[in-house]
């Protein structure tokens, strides 16, 4: 389980970092910051992965797994979670602005839940799925606390998008848990497969075909890149962590793990840039962190400290 938890609160530390870069020039104010930032954050993610693999002696590893059949739905998996999943979320945010986005987006988990049952044989208990409810639930509250009745854009294209994400991020989880039954693909293979297949086709794809690409190359040669570098690291620690819980604990429990980033981007809002909760939001932060717990918990009688540090 501590996997899982880990890579939430990194996670919620990239949303954070991400968020101050968005802040500053060239992102600041540009039509173009969502989609460019994603693109240079998933290829630094791939040059850090590469770096690491490299120095632990495992970039061979990396090419044989891909050239397996898993290490080829890793790379589906790659293209669902990434260029689908991502896009619809940045298109979702540029028209329905992040609130709205946050809500329908954090029903990944529950898509993913049902495609780990129907398709992996997983299974969760009903309190399990009851305790994803009330972790979905905070999510909900915190998003719609951000939410705002003046929408930027098209209503149905964001919500069109919002469910793309949905989809692309419950079923990369699902795919993935399945390539990495595989002796020959592991969690850090299995990570550097999806993150360099996710890069070379924003780079290579997305960001030409959606006219960032120029801003792209501008921008990571300025201080603001500095700041999503560090976003990116925080990123790559927590995909290490997401994708060995993944492998350890299964799909539907590293999704329900994995959301608690929600409440972890409110802490290290109030911790980095001074952003004070409200009531509400420090309400649905304690919803969303004992739901994910429990909904990763086959047996609550066994939850102590001691258990949660423990991987389940």
């Amino acid at each position: 389980m501590k996997f899982g938890l880990a890579s939430g609160a990194l996670w919620g530390l990239d949303t954070v970092i991400l968020g101050m870069a968005l802040l500053l020039i060239p992102f600041l104010g540009s039509p173009d910051a969502a989609l460019a930032s994603a693109a240079l954050h998933d290829t630094v993610c791939a040059l850090l992965l590469l770096v690491f693999m490299g120095f632990k002696g495992r970039l061979r590893d990396t090419l044989t797994a891909a050239r397996t059949k898993s290490g080829r739905a890793v790379m589906v998996a790659a293209l669902l979670g990434g260029p689908v999943g991502m896009t619809g979320y940045l298109i979702a945010i540029n028209n329905i602005g992040p609130g709205y986005t946050a809500i329908i987006s954090s029903f990944y988990p529950a898509v993913g839940t049902v495609l780990a049952v129907v398709f992996l044989k997983e299974r969760m208990h009903p309190r399990q799925v009851a305790a994803l409810a009330v972790a979905l639930s905070g999510i909900i509250a915190i998003g719609y606390s951000s939410a705002t009745a003046d929408l930027p854009g098209n209503a149905w294209l964001g919500i069109l998008a919002a469910l793309l994400c949905v989809f692309g991020w419950g079923s990369e989880a699902v795919i993935l848990a399945w390539g990495m039954r595989d002796d020959n693909v592991d969690n850090e293979t299995a990570l550097q497969i999806r993150q360099t297949t996710s890069a070379l086709v924003y780079m290579l794809v997305v960001a030409p075909v959606f006219g960032v690409l120029g801003f792209a190359l501008k921008a990571s040669i300025t201080p603001a890149m500095g700041v999503l570098a560090v976003a990116a690291l925080a990123g790559t620690a927590s995909y290490l962590f997401y994708y060995k819980a993944i492998a350890t604990v299964g799909a539907s429990r590293g999704m329900a793990l994995n959301i608690s980033y929600s409440a972890w981007a409110v802490i290290f809002g109030l911790i980095l840039m001074g952003t004070v909760p409200g009531f509400l939001q420090i309400f649905a932060c304690i919803a969303i962190l004992i739901g994910t717990v429990l909904a990763a918990s086959p047996n609550w009688k066994d939850l102590s400290f001691k258990g949660i540090s423990k991987p389940a």
